[in-house]
């Protein structure tokens, strides 16, 4: 026998693969395909629409933090708008002063300028705390001293020597001031 024979007659048998494989086209019925087309077409106008709101939302993210940006960098501006007409008002002033030669007139244009100070302050929501006489609140004021006063309750505010202010609600400069103790014969009394 020929050795080249052997070596087939010796090679195991391939398995026979052709009732396994797969076929090479598929029968699917028409109403079939064109649902499968239909449901590729929605799913690819899904997608389209999901990455357009998705870059719609990431502008729109965008042109917020830019605006707030903004904001902040010019949240001062009405203000300060309300305030140059009382600069234009003082430099008029100063420039009368160095020229005029009644004291009363200058003191009075002074007072109007401070009146139209007090009013821009007064607009954009800055109130002063008014401290004399009432009692000492260490939320308000910040206490310089005590002086004695037969006249005033102890723990009141006896004087003011700078004002507080505060924006609508909340504390910008607390008041300094002096607090009233009662005098010393009358405290050496109490004890």
């Amino acid at each position: 026998m020929n050795k080249t024979a052997d070596k087939k007659e010796a090679a195991p048998a391939q398995p026979n693969t052709v009732g396994t494989a797969s076929p090479a086209y598929i029968v699917v019925s028409n109403e079939l395909f064109q649902a499968t087309v239909a449901l590729a077409a929605q799913a690819a106008e899904l997608k389209d629409r999901l990455l357009r709101a998705q870059a719609e939302w990431d502008n729109s993210r965008k042109r917020i933090l830019r605006e707030k940006e903004e904001a902040v960098r010019y949240a001062g501006e009405a203000f300060l708008e309300r305030l140059l007409p009382v600069l234009d008002n003082f430099e008029m002033g100063m420039q009368a002063a160095k020229t005029a030669t009644d004291a009363k007139a200058i003191a009075q244009g002074l007072e109007m300028v401070l009146a139209q100070f007090q009013q821009a302050l007064r607009d954009a929501g800055v109130e002063t705390i008014d401290a004399v006489g009432h009692p000492f609140d260490p939320h308000r004021h910040e206490a310089l001293g005590h002086h004695e006063s037969a006249e005033h309750p102890e723990g009141h505010v006896l004087t003011q020597l700078r004002k507080g202010y505060k924006l609508k609600d909340r504390l910008l400069r607390a008041a300094s001031v002096f607090v009233a103790k009662p005098p010393e014969g009358k405290q050496a009394k109490k004890d």
